[in-house]
């Protein structure tokens, strides 16, 4: 992955460890879809959402997302 595909990456997140989260999470779930093909299971996973080039689960996330195929919600907490 080159210098540019990077730059596209980062700038769909506001931060570095937000898009290993979430790229790292939706590359889980992918994984899971192919594992459950596989198997001739039940599929509950969202399958990917692109003609991907590379059958490698992170490389299909970092596409998707820089297509724009898929996002993230930050959640956050209250502080008690």
């Amino acid at each position: 992955m080159g210098r540019p595909q990077i730059d596209k990456l980062l700038s769909k997140f506001d931060s570095k460890y937000t898009l290993v989260i979430a790229s790292a999470k939706r590359a889980r779930q992918i994984n899971d879809y192919f594992n459950a093909i596989k198997r001739h299971d039940m599929i509950r996973v969202r399958p990917p959402q692109i003609d991907a080039i590379s059958g490698k689960p992170l490389s299909i996330a970092f596409q998707e997302i820089i297509e724009e195929r898929v996002t993230y919600e930050r959640v956050v907490e209250g502080i008690k």
